[in-house]
């Protein structure tokens, strides 16, 4: 067994939008991450495992049955794990036709399962932890576009998966992702993410909390606006990224891949100021 380094060692953990069950799904790299960190918290921020596609069609490797073996580990081993549902992953809404559910959701191999919850980091901020799909318009009122948007998608993540193997084929070392460099430069995209980011920002702070980590739309990010933090862990699908909150209670975003690179931190942001 690896010695547990103080670069290791940290608070909490919070990842989202796994989507297991899919072939973009990269189970290896993150099942590298949960072996490398140990945290006292795990936060599981929605569409872990993707209902949408295994309704479609059935795809479950040796590796993604390994991550959820992981996890349940984890649990099992004193790590407080909290999956928050998604939009691909609706399990209260399934289980509560089942079993009658409390205010405190419901616990399954040692696991809380929650639509929403609270998490108070180290230096005793209040953060909002959402899947924030609720935040999505066409999610609300168009849910036919976003399962079309869905299928999309999912043919661009085909044609990103192709790349990299051509990459491992002659040995380049690009982690460039055509999904993700289309959601920067087309406008609609950018102008969609930024209405996503400041709809749930601007919630936060009525609710009085600090800050929101959030995923659903595959884009991390560390921002102050509104008044609150904004965290996006980002995915496992496209980017490996996920948000660490350290053991003095400050949180940056990783992003996984042959070492480890800090994505950014929250220190290096100045204050969030609140709009009028």
């Amino acid at each position: 067994m690896s010695e547990i380094t103080s670069e290791r060692l940290c608070r909490s953990i919070f990842i989202s939008d796994i989507h297991l069950g899919t072939r973009g799904c990269q189970a290896d790299a993150l099942l590298e991450f949960l072996r490398h960190y140990q945290a006292q918290h795990l936060y599981l921020i929605g569409d872990i495992i993707d209902l949408w596609q295994l309704k479609r069609r059935w795809y479950w490797p040796t590796a993604h049955n390994t991550v959820v073996q992981k996890i349940l580990r984890q649990a099992r081993a004193g790590v407080q794990v909290t999956y928050v549902q998604g939009n691909h992953d609706p399990v209260l809404a399934i289980l509560s036709k089942l079993i009658p559910l409390d205010q405190d959701g419901l616990f399954l191999g040692g696991i809380q399962l929650v639509d929403q919850c609270l998490h108070v980091t180290a230096d005793g901020r209040r953060l909002w932890v959402t899947h924030g799909d609720q935040f999505d318009i066409t999610m609300r009122y168009a849910q036919w576009l976003t399962r079309l948007g869905d299928q999309g998608y999912t043919l661009l993540l085909f044609i990103n998966r192709q790349h990299q193997r051509l990459n491992r084929l002659f040995g380049w070392h690009s982690r460039w992702s055509l999904s993700a460099s289309l959601k920067r430069h087309i406008k609609k995209a950018v102008q969609y993410i930024g209405d996503y980011e400041q709809v749930l920002a601007l919630t936060c702070r009525r609710e009085g909390y600090d800050g929101v980590v959030c995923g659903h739309i595959h884009h991390a990010e560390i921002k102050a606006m509104e008044g609150v933090m904004y965290y996006n862990d980002g995915d496992w699908v496209e980017s490996c990224t996920a948000l660490i909150e350290y053991l003095d209670g400050h949180l940056g975003l990783v992003r996984w891949g042959t070492e480890v690179l800090p994505e950014g931190s929250e220190a290096d942001l100045p204050p969030a100021t609140a709009t009028a």
